[in-house]
């Protein structure tokens, strides 16, 4: 009688038809949704028949309202964390120091990138210019580069150099940081300070000025006399590398905490932190019109930053392992980076891809740099212990510099284009000089 009766209330009760509808009301109803090898008129039949039976206990109608009313809560609820979330954002306010440096930075790119297009409209509109020829010359420079002069440099292993803004001294990193002027080969300075091994070495822009980065996590800017004027602590692993703002008033480091930096010299804080890397921050480079920064990493990726909004604009994929070297092309719109799969890759800003692969050596490239000038050609240096000399035009090999016995672990080039030096873990350093007709010469700067 029981089992007749809950069939007529069945028949009476307005059951879902779609297989969804009736998996949604088993679980409101606190029942599984299906059980093993039950078809969905099987899963229909099973719920009508529980809902008869709730319905003849008189629990059905309690069940249903009690589930309504939660619906409703819990709707209620999701509307007032969205109403909140749109009235309360989340977001870290930057300070009126990061604010001011990037109205800062702002106005000195525009200044720089205005007097880089007019300079372009300059040589375009001249009759008398051929760019062509210009680069040949620059590349045939390039090509009579010789080995000048060869100074042992420490008694450990060399790991970085870096040229004066002026040509006039260069700094090598070891176990300590050593000045030495060029023309002389008279060493000056020792610096001593760092509770760590020093890692990398850069000249400022700014004149009797340089900086380290070390494996106590700090940087520190130093006068050429050898005393400390600044040091900057915030990272929370060893440092790579550094490199200074076109402008002197900015320091950015790199480090193993998979983060970069940007710092004011002036007042030594910590101006702005990028998050971006998934693996240790290796390579940075800033544009030279100061707008943008690059960065490199052991993920293999590189990404370019606009400095006046903090924000990164660009991700460059495509090297299979870490990318150990980046640097910026005076050109604007050219960026090479270099790794530990021994390519070197040329990027166009302006196309936001791969401009051209350069399989450039047979060990991983430590460092890559544009000729700071007008940037026709690209060297990079590698662990096959050469450092190579290649057109920025088609990108072919111009120049192989043989000199070092053992791994090259960094260049630089001097500003006026005349200088290259190299340091490797022979523990020497040579300086490359570019002659023509037997004698030096620059390349021309408007």
């Amino acid at each position: 009688m029981q089992e007749l009766l809950m069939k007529r209330r069945a028949a009476a009760l307005a059951v879902p038809t779609n297989d969804m509808a009736v998996r949604a009301r088993l679980r409101q109803l606190g029942e599984p949704i299906t059980l093993f090898g039950e078809q969905e008129m099987e899963r229909r039949d099973r719920l009508w028949m529980l809902m008869a039976k709730l319905d003849v206990e008189g629990q059905l109608e309690r069940l249903m309202i009690a589930h309504e009313e939660e619906e409703a809560a819990a709707t209620t609820t999701a509307q007032y964390d969205v109403e909140e979330m749109l009235q309360y954002p989340f977001y870290t306010e930057e300070s009126k120091a990061l604010l001011d440096a990037r109205i800062d930075i702002a106005k000195y790119s525009i200044v720089r990138a205005a007097s880089c297009l007019q300079r372009a409209h300059r040589k375009r509109d001249d009759p008398d210019e051929s760019m062509d020829a210009e680069i040949d010359w620059a590349l045939k420079k390039a090509e009579s580069l010789f080995l000048d002069c060869s100074e042992f440099g420490d008694d450990r292993p060399l790991s970085g150099c870096s040229f004066s803004h002026d040509g006039k001294l260069l700094a090598t990193r070891s176990s300590s940081v050593q000045t030495t002027n060029v023309k002389t080969s008279f060493q000056g300075f020792c610096l001593e300070g760092t509770q760590g091994t020093c890692n990398y070495v850069a000249f400022s822009p700014v004149p009797d000025h340089l900086a380290t980065a070390s494996a106590d996590q700090t940087a520190r800017l130093w006068s050429i006399d050898g005393s400390i004027l600044k040091t900057f602590e915030g990272h929370l692993d060893r440092l790579a590398r550094i490199a200074f703002h076109p402008s002197g008033k900015y320091l950015g480091t790199t480090s193993f905490d998979k983060t970069w930096r940007l710092w004011d010299i002036g007042t030594g804080e910590e101006l702005l932190l990028q998050e971006g890397h998934s693996k240790s921050v290796y390579g940075l480079a800033f544009h030279h019109d100061g707008s943008l920064a690059a960065s490199c990493g052991l993920d293999a990726l590189a990404r370019v930053w606009d400095l006046r909004t903090g924000r990164s604009v660009l991700a460059l994929e495509g090297h299979v392992k870490p990318v150990l070297g980046i640097s910026f092309s005076p050109n604007g719109y050219h960026l090479a980076t270099g790794g530990d799969d021994n390519t070197c890759r040329i990027w166009d800003l302006r196309k936001k891809k791969s401009l051209y692969i350069i399989q450039a050596h047979s060990n991983l490239i430590s460092k890559v740099k544009f000729e700071p000038q007008e940037g026709y050609f690209p060297v990079t240096g590698s662990y096959d212990t050469t450092v190579k000399v290649w057109s920025d035009l088609d990108f072919k090999l111009v120049k192989t510099l043989s000199g070092h016995e053992a791994k090259v672990t960094s260049l630089d080039v001097g500003a006026d284009g005349n200088y290259i030096a190299t340091v490797a873990y022979d523990r020497w350093v040579n300086i490359w000089l570019i002659r023509s007709n037997g004698k030096e010469q620059s390349m021309d700067v408007d």
